[in-house]
């Protein structure tokens, strides 16, 4: 039904920029035709499609033919739109998920195809300058749809409690990994193969194969306590969610549709749901953030409680603290790094509520060397930790924002040379110091930070890495605009 309905607005579009360009009112083409101007109305919106003799009366009008006018090509003018209607753009992302109907999207092109056009020519032309694939479209719309929920799921969360009281899970004690190997095997029936991934140079950086005709899982024999656990969790959520359209690698994906890359996510949310139990998390929180002063062990003790892998407690937190703290604005970073090439890359992220800095860019810029994320990854590699861990309050210099922001780098589980670390911040605002006492502590270190380097304003920066060029072209259209102006006062 959709793809008549793209049929049937790309017929529309070309027979009104074919009347437009002959100048002809839907009257005169109406006149002309014998046509009434309503029937002729809602064909050019894409309401209806004509018959063949009634298309041939309008190709003679128009002094086309009918193979022209029926042909689903459109000029140059009007390409990118027949681009996005002949793809499979709209019907790989559920739209829904966002409170949208395809068919609303199909009315605002016939109502301005021009306009319309015009900006997904922007759109592309972005793309393109930022080397925007499909899959970053994908993971930019799945990180749109998390924010746009508070990264919170009560339904995920409601089936982890189901499945623990159907497996007689005690939520309350770290799982282990014969536990949900055992559900795997036995009621699943899965096979597990430990040793074929290590046979295989090309697959060293993956960590598990999933084989649906066989239910054969291979995981790797250099996968730690924690990874097993949460492939193992996210295998249990596949089955038990009845997700089928889904990924088979980890950690490389390849995905071909959205719905793949939505439910990838949701069976890692269900892993760290069963992994690191709402409830429990909640009330450890709760005696946490009642402490006047931040104790970093304490809190690293907290993270070894659940589980071994940091990046796994903090996307908990990103669940927990909107929902039950009602602590809104955050943020998850996560940069890797490899110190042969003095490379920091941001690898992922997630903004709750607001798009707060720091964030992604893709102009090559050098993100802040003040960013506690950056010199606890830049240190580990020279230290003998496994885990190096770092608390600051971050100011904003250019926007006066002030972020409680704390850091864990390891090494990169998953390739070999590389290290990896993860950054979470919490706004300080009045609403997240009422809930989190040390919030108000003065004895936390605070550093004045930027994004970029290339954006900062900062002017005795011991820790820059490349110029403020941002800023200073900033600056110099600042003075010209101040020139100009008194010249136009001048001679007025």
């Amino acid at each position: 039904m959709i793809e008549e309905e793209y049929i049937r607005l790309i017929f529309g579009l070309k027979l009104k920029q074919m009347r437009t360009d002959k100048n002809l009112s839907l009257f005169g083409l109406a006149k002309i035709t014998g046509l009434s101007k309503s029937y002729l109305n809602e064909i050019e919106k894409g309401k209806k499609y004509p018959k063949r003799d009634k298309i041939l009366l309008l190709a003679e009008a128009l002094e086309t033919n009918y193979d022209n006018l029926v042909s689903l090509k459109l000029d140059k003018n009007l390409a990118p739109i027949g681009e996005i209607l002949q793809s499979n753009i709209l019907k790989e992302i559920p739209l829904d998920l966002f409170g949208i109907k395809e068919s609303d999207l199909i009315d605002i092109i016939a109502e301005a195809p021009l306009k319309v056009n015009a900006f997904i020519s922007t759109i592309f032309e972005i793309a393109k300058h930022y080397n925007l694939t499909k899959e970053s479209f994908f993971l930019a719309a799945l990180r749109s749809y998390q924010e746009a929920n508070n990264n919170f799921f009560e339904d995920i969360e409601n089936q982890v409690e189901k499945f623990a009281k159907a497996y007689s899970i005690d939520l309350s004690k770290r799982l282990s990994v014969k536990e949900l190997e055992e559900i795997l095997t036995e009621e699943y029936g899965y096979v597990i193969n430990n040793e074929e991934l290590s046979e295989h140079k090309e697959l060293i950086n993956l960590r598990s194969v999933f084989v649906p005709t066989s239910k054969t899982l291979l995981v790797s024999s250099e996968t730690d306590e924690s990874q097993r656990l949460f492939i193992y969790a996210k295998e249990i959520a596949y089955n038990y969610l009845d997700i089928t359209d889904r990924l088979y690698t980890f950690s490389w994906i390849k995905f071909e549709r959205f719905d793949q890359v939505l439910n990838n996510f949701l069976a890692s949310y269900f892993a760290g749901a069963l992994l690191i139990p709402r409830k429990s998390l909640v009330e450890n929180l709760k005696v946490f953030f009642e402490k006047p002063t931040f104790d970093p062990i304490a809190f690293q003790k907290l993270i070894a409680s659940y589980t071994d892998s940091p990046e796994t407690f903090y996307q908990r937190l990103t669940n927990i603290l909107p929902k039950d703290f009602n602590i809104k604005n955050l943020f998850f970073l996560r940069f890797g790094y490899k110190p042969e090439r003095d490379d920091i890359k941001l690898t992922k992220e997630l903004h709750i509520t607001n798009l707060l800095e720091p964030h992604a860019n893709e102009s090559n810029e050098h993100y802040c060397r003040r960013w506690i994320s950056l010199q606890t990854i830049k240190e580990i590699p020279n230290t003998d930790k496994e885990h190096l861990f770092d608390a600051q309050v971050s100011f904003y210099e250019h926007s006066g924002v002030e972020y409680f922001t704390i850091s864990s780098a390891t090494k990169d589980p998953f390739r070999k040379g590389y290290y990896r670390s993860i950054g979470f911040g919490i706004m300080i605002t009045p609403n997240s110091s009422s809930k989190i006492a040390f919030l108000k502590e003065e004895s936390i270190k605070k550093r004045q930070v930027g994004v970029t380097c290339e954006s900062c304003r900062i002017t005795d920066c011991k820790e820059r890495v490349a110029p403020p060029k941002t800023v200073e072209r900033k600056l110099r259209f600042a003075q010209t605009d101040e020139v100009v102006s008194h010249i136009f006062e001048k001679y007025k």
